[in-house]
């Protein structure tokens, strides 16, 4: 121990001693007085001549209770003390205090040397550093080498319960034993920083899923003596990506396994989405998806317009070459395919687009046997309806061979004449008739040409303007926009009119003797299609018969129609891709309106095209 003797002469120290320390250094004697300080605490604490320690360290006229300076004039051994004061400002301070004992000669403690450091900022900083290791909103422990806790901060203790001396895999995990691959037993063998994922349970049982970073925390000889460890809880976002994984499973299994075509790109025009259906319908079957070029051969240019502009476009149909023949392939060796393509948003920018395409070959087939079997089962109700009217006109030949048989018999030239005349005239309506429903009941595809409908309209009511004059009946034309040319069968929906047309007159002539009145027009209407109308002002119809004209024998020429007039036009405008529609009021009249699709017309004037440049190139090949 340092000597009073060897370290005073003349009663003063050695200033150059005391000034070349920079932490408060003062000299106490058994009274408690500052006989000595340097020059560092006289800045600090102030003015320290005739004041005792505990006035010159704390501004307090009472000794400390538990003075560590006494103890050391007692035993002589070296004290360290954390203490608080005021400076010489009056201002709040801590400082750790080292007391050494000064002996003289003989070995007495005559002084006490107190050495103080500023700690103050320290634990300043280290109260901050305990505020947020306890409320950081994540969980931080420190281990020692056995992966015992040290220390926990609140988020873990609340979330995991007592922490502090249980190890770390039993804390967060309930095991016996360390994790594999345990982050923290990385960092204590090579001493760096650690990143894992790991999932654990709570007190209550419940899975929890949090990020572990581990970083060396102290150091001694031996390596890495603890180890912090902090973990983020991410039960959450685990929770989230299981929900958006199962999601995206979901929309994949949907899109996968959708039977119609589903196509999307990016804003590159690079493929992201393209299912099976799609591949299938464009041909495609190499395992990557077709560059952004080859697409562009692939779908209608409409898809690749500028952005904005896609959007005006309606869906519409196109076709595609099929890749092998099957079911739904038309005679052009062609599949329909209904197109419709979307712009893909998102919240503040485009996400690229989408194109859905659908088989319609299925849909074609049905249609065509559904206009087989409506034309079969209209068929068999005429057959059924046919079996009064034979009857009648059996009858009526039996009736003209007995006139005739009798007549010969008996010599009578008028009974042979009269016999003659009724077989006539029931073997012209047994021939009519036949001819009606061997038209009728026959298919045929249609042979669409390019046509001027309101011409069209002009030659048929040519056909009977003289006879509506001689009935007293005003027959005329209703002319309005401008009609574009259509593909239609010429010859059907002549017929088509023409019977529409007889109907409407001989419905008005039977309500009234002059004045009636027909009308026809044609018009596009919003739909896009191709209307024809023939209005009357006769004697219309109850609701009841309006909904059999289509289906049963329906005339207005009495004994002189076969009532097959209605049926054939039914049958042409299906075979159009139309359809035919009737509003009628009794005393009012009737109104029928063909009503055909221009997109389905243009339809099937295209595989009529294909259908004929094959048959073309067929026979030409087979000349050769």
């Amino acid at each position: 121990m340092l000597a009073v003797d060897d370290m005073m002469k003349d009663g003063t120290f050695h200033l150059a001693l005391f000034e070349a320390l920079p932490v408060s250094v003062a000299v106490v004697d058994r009274e408690w007085h500052v006989i000595a300080a340097n020059k560092a605490f006289e800045e600090t604490f102030g003015y320290w001549k005739g004041r005792t320690c505990h006035e010159a360290f704390k501004s307090n006229p009472a000794r400390c209770k538990n003075c560590e300076a006494r103890a050391v004039f007692e035993d002589g051994r070296i004290r360290v003390g954390d203490h608080q004061g005021l400076d010489r400002f009056g201002r709040a301070c801590d400082y750790a205090v080292h007391f050494a004992p000064l002996r003289d000669e003989k070995g007495e403690v005559t002084h006490i040397l107190e050495v103080a450091s500023d700690v103050t900022e320290t634990k300043r900083w280290k109260a901050e550093y305990d505020r947020l290791f306890d409320n950081v909103p994540c969980t931080i422990s420190i281990l020692d080498r056995d992966l015992r806790v040290v220390r926990a901060n609140r988020s873990l203790e609340e979330t995991y319960g007592r922490a502090k001396g249980h190890p770390c895999f039993k804390v967060y995990k309930g095991r016996t034993t360390p994790c594999e691959n345990c982050p923290a037993m990385q960092t204590f063998k090579d001493g760096l920083e650690h990143l894992s994922r790991q999932s654990g349970r709570t007190p209550d049982g419940e899975e929890t899923h949090y990020i572990v970073s581990t970083s060396p925390f102290t150091w001694d000889s031996d390596g890495v003596d603890q180890v912090i460890e902090i973990s983020t809880d991410v039960t959450q976002l685990h929770v989230l990506e299981v929900e958006l994984r199962e999601a995206h499973e979901l929309y994949q299994s949907l899109i996968s396994n959708a039977r119609d075509g589903i196509l999307a790109v990016d804003t590159e025009g690079s493929v992201r989405i393209l299912n099976d259906a799609a591949k299938r319908l464009i041909g495609w079957d190499r395992p990557d998806p077709p560059d952004p070029m080859t697409l562009r051969m692939m779908l209608p240019g409409d898809f690749f317009l500028p952005r904005g502009e896609m959007e005006q476009r309606p869906d519409y149909e196109f076709r595609i070459p099929a890749q092998e023949e099957g079911e739904g392939v038309d005679a052009s060796g062609e599949i329909p395919v209904l197109f419709r393509a979307i712009e893909l948003e998102g919240e503040r920018h485009s996400l690229g687009r989408a194109a859905f395409l659908q088989d319609l070959s299925a849909l074609r087939t049905l249609e065509r046997e559904k206009l087989d079997n409506e034309r079969l089962a209209a068929v068999g109700q005429t057959v059924a309806g046919l079996a009064h009217t034979i009857k009648n006109l059996l009858m009526g030949l039996e009736g003209g061979m007995y006139m005739v048989d009798s007549g010969l018999q008996r010599g009578d030239a008028d009974r042979l004449s009269q016999g003659w005349e009724m077989l006539q005239r029931n073997f012209e309506k047994t021939s009519s008739m036949v001819r009606d429903f061997l038209s009728f009941a026959k298919g045929r595809v249609p042979k669409l040409v390019h046509t001027d409908p309101l011409k069209l309209i002009h030659e048929v009511v040519q056909l009977y303007r003289d006879t509506a004059k001689r009935l007293g009946v005003t027959l005329k034309v209703e002319e309005g926009k401008t009609l574009f040319d259509a593909p239609l069968d010429r010859d059907g929906i002549e017929a088509c009119l023409t019977n529409l047309i007889s109907n409407a007159i001989d419905a008005v002539t039977l309500e009234q003797e002059g004045g009636g009145e027909v009308s026809v027009r044609a018009y596009d209407d919003e739909s896009n299609s191709l209307v024809f109308e023939v209005q009357d002002n006769g004697i219309g119809m109850e609701s009841e018969v309006a909904r059999q004209v289509f289906t049963t024998f329906f005339t207005t020429k009495g004994g002189k129609g076969t009532g097959l007039g209605l049926l054939t036009t039914r049958k042409i405008v299906q075979e159009h891709g139309g359809t035919i529609e009737l509003d009628s009021e009794p005393g009012v009249g009737s109104t029928f309106r063909i009503c055909l699709p221009r997109e389905r017309l243009e339809a099937i004037a295209s595989e009529q095209a294909k259908r004929d440049k094959k048959a073309e190139t067929y026979s030409s090949g087979g000349r050769t």
